[in-house]
Parts: structure tokens; sequence; C-alpha cells
């Protein structure tokens, strides 16, 4: 799957969000190493909190799949610059992704930017950091 096919995806998806209280949609895709892509949208709560990015939606439906091998992400939004992840995003991205996985992020005009996993989360938190536990 090419870049443009996977951030098709990632718009589709986005009509499915459920934001009746911030309207700002967003759709995901996330491609594993054997070509499959899972989607996401976000899904508000009335208690904000509660509520999931599109990223981390497509993240852990792939991961309750059984997919940990991904190979590059889109992320689309109606917004005037290529959508960031927001920080809780980047987070769990940086759990499954490589460093130097694609991460493909788009705009209501369709224009896109690619950054590596390392360049949307620099020095991030890993599992190492927490040493040993006894």
């Amino acid at each position: 799957m090419n870049k443009q096919n996977l951030l098709k995806e990632a718009k589709n998806i986005k009509n499915k969000a459920y934001v009746p209280y911030s309207k700002f949609p967003v759709g995901a895709a996330v491609l594993t190493r054997s070509g499959k892509v899972y989607t996401g949208c976000n899904i508000e709560n009335a208690a904000y909190p509660v509520s999931c990015c599109a990223e981390r939606v497509a993240i852990f439906k792939a991961i309750a799949d059984g997919a940990h091998d991904f190979s590059e992400m889109a992320v689309v939004a109606d917004t005037e610059r290529p959508v960031p992840p927001c920080g809780s995003c980047r987070q769990v991205m940086s759990e499954f992704f490589d460093s130097n996985m694609s991460i493909h992020l788009a705009d209501i005009h369709s224009e896109t930017k690619t950054v590596t996993m390392e360049e949307l989360l620099p020095f991030s938190f890993q599992a190492e950091d927490m040493g040993e536990r006894s």
C-alpha cells in the first residue's frame, strides 16, 4: 500500500468519527508489515478524559487483533496544517512504533507532512526507563 492509499483510508474513516462536542473529526490508518490496515476515528464522550483519539483507536484495534509489526501510519483532520497527534497519542505510538517509522500527517487541503516517530516524539519515555522492579 502506498502513502496516498493509506491517507485515503484515514480520510474515509474520519467520516465515522463520533464528535458531537468538539466537531473535530480525525481519522487514522496504521499499516502492518504484513500489509493489513487498521483504521480508527476519534470517539468522544461528555466526560472528555474518557474520549479516545483516532490514532489510539487504530493502534488498539491492531493490538487487539494480535498485530504488533507496524510499518507506517496516516492521520487526517480538517485542519489548516498537517494535523499533529496529541501528546497521549505520541506516547502510545512510541510504545509500538520503531523510531524511524514514517507517520504521514494531512490537512483539509491534502497537504501532507511525513515525520518519523523520533521526530514526532524525541527522547520519549520507554519501558527501559522503568528499570528492573522487585
